[in-house]
Parts: C-alpha cells; structure tokens; sequence
C-alpha cells in the first residue's frame, strides 16, 4: 500500500479536480470518502483531505464531516494537509479547518490550498506542485 492518501468529499467536481491533481502529483492512492471507511484511512503516514467550502464554517460540510470525525481521533502524530474550493467569501471555513487540527496531535502540512470555483489551469499546477511537496513531507 502506498502510504499516502489523498480522500476527498465534492459536491460540484471542483475539489475532486483539485483532489485528482494532488493525487497525481503525490504519487498517492486516491478516494472519496465513500470509497474508504475511516478506519482504513488511518492506515496511510500521510493524508489529504478535500472538502468544499458548504457555507461559513467548515462544521456545514455535514456529510463530509460526519466522515471526519471519525477519523479525527486517530490523527495523533499523522502528517495531513487539507485542500478544498469555495464559491463565496475567501474561504474562512479553511481558517476553522486549521484551527481544529491544529488542536489534534496531527502535523498539518504548509497553508492550506484552496481554488475558488472551478481550478483554473494555474491552480491545478498548484495542486500538482503541492501534491509533489507532501509526498516528500
């Protein structure tokens, strides 16, 4: 088994294309939350998760957050990074995201990434380039 992952939630494609890139780029088994139960996640050394901006907060992702905090308990000592697109605001649900893992044992990986809408081709370099920067985290 690889031992980095890249699991994601989307609601319109734009953090699966996102999630595809970072994927490709860290050389990294790929899922969406419904692929992988969280228990099977924790298997990885190393995990991306992408999730969508579904409002203001990150807590109204409720599907993919149901999934996460199922996960969240076993990130001691796990190297992650977070990923995801917005369509309104600049992505303060990020700023929560961060602001909760960084109150786990977890070691989250640089800023997270973030594309507004659908990538453009200069941010799916980005997540190519930040895919290839966590494999080597």
């Amino acid at each position: 088994m690889n031992n980095v992952l890249v699991v994601y939630w989307t609601a319109t494609g734009n953090t699966q294309a996102m999630a595809l890139k970072i994927a490709e780029g860290a050389k990294a088994d790929l899922k969406e939350i419904s692929e992988i139960a969280p228990e099977d996640a924790l298997k990885y050394e190393k995990i991306a998760f992408g999730c969508p901006a579904m409002g203001d907060t990150f807590e109204e992702a409720e599907e993919f957050l149901e999934w996460y905090l199922q996960v969240e308990p076993g990130l001691e000592g796990k190297k992650i990074a977070i990923f995801g697109s917005f369509g309104w605001g600049s992505g303060e649900w990020m700023e929560d995201w961060t602001d909760r893992v960084g109150q786990t044992s977890a070691i989250l990986f640089e800023e997270a990434l973030m594309a507004n809408e659908a990538p453009s081709s200069d941010d799916e370099d980005a997540c190519l380039a930040f895919g290839e920067r966590f494999a080597q985290f």
